[in-house]
């Protein structure tokens, strides 16, 4: 159901694979919601997924950027802006990557070009796409941007590998780069801390079935759906949410605040 709260609006999407990705369910959300915006995945990812139906669905152009370039992402900012006519009001960042993770690297025993690749492709993406848009003026006042992250970002997750500390620095890129775009512009930057989720790149991470069954067992209202973040993020890009900054936002049925549930309790009793 739409209630056209990002009538006017236009956007820019990173991300977007297939079907599972919670980028495409905003941008299916940002579409019926009434935005306009453009869609962006590096050209690698973009062989891999099905973005081309996506766009044509949403009535939406794709640019092609590697977001760890700086030259890739200047010609996304000026050419999005060009295609949307005027400036962004919002910006989705759902991008990750581990060649640690997807090697199957213990932690103890990174690969430190492949570390140095995580931080780039997962956080300082961030940075780049933030400062980019920053230079340009690129976004307009009271726009809203918004990263997703994980809590393994403040708690361990052994197999969740170097991701936890790209996590860690994407979030603190979000308060810092925050504070700045607030003075320049009342530009919002935040997180949101999504629940496991079943998507391409959630299931290369060992014991990905076991943990999403877990935490859906410690998640006092269950993990929280795609779709359902979906619809989060369409809040924090709406005026609804206009004081909203420098935020980590979890987004988990429960689970950051939660000990343990009795369901996992009678688990020890079996």
């Amino acid at each position: 159901m739409s209630n056209n709260l990002l009538k006017g609006k236009r956007g820019i999407i990173f991300g977007a694979l297939n079907d599972q990705s919670i980028a495409w369910k905003v941008a299916e959300r940002a579409h019926e919601e009434g935005a306009q915006f453009v869609l962006t995945n590096a050209p690698i990812a973009m062989r891999m997924g099905e973005i081309n139906g996506l766009a044509e669905k949403t009535g939406s152009q794709i640019i092609p950027a590697d977001a760890t370039s700086i030259e890739d992402l200047e010609n996304l900012v000026t050419k999005s802006m060009e295609i949307l006519g005027g400036k962004i009001d919002f910006v989705l960042h759902s991008i990750g990557m581990s060649p640690n993770v997807r090697k199957g690297k213990h932690y103890t025993e990174s690969n430190y070009q492949f570390y140095n690749q995580t931080m780039d492709v997962s956080a300082i993406s961030l940075h780049k796409t933030l400062a980019t848009l920053y230079k340009h003026d690129a976004i307009s006042e009271w726009g809203s941007v918004v990263a997703l992250t994980y809590i393994a970002a403040q708690r361990i997750f052994p197999d969740y590998n170097d991701m936890a500390d790209a996590k860690s620095l994407l979030e603190s890129i979000t308060r810092s780069f925050g504070y700045h775009y607030g003075i320049k512009n009342k530009v919002r930057v935040n997180t949101i801390s999504q629940s496991p989720t079943v998507t391409t790149a959630g299931q290369g991470i060992k014991g990905f079935t076991e943990f999403i069954n877990f935490s859906d067992q410690m998640s006092p209202l269950g993990n929280a759906p795609a779709v359902a973040c979906a619809d989060y993020c369409i809040s924090m890009f709406s005026d609804l949410t206009r004081y909203v900054t420098m935020q980590n936002l979890f987004h988990d049925g429960g689970f950051s605040n939660t000990g343990v549930t009795q369901q996992v309790i009678e688990k020890f009793g079996e």
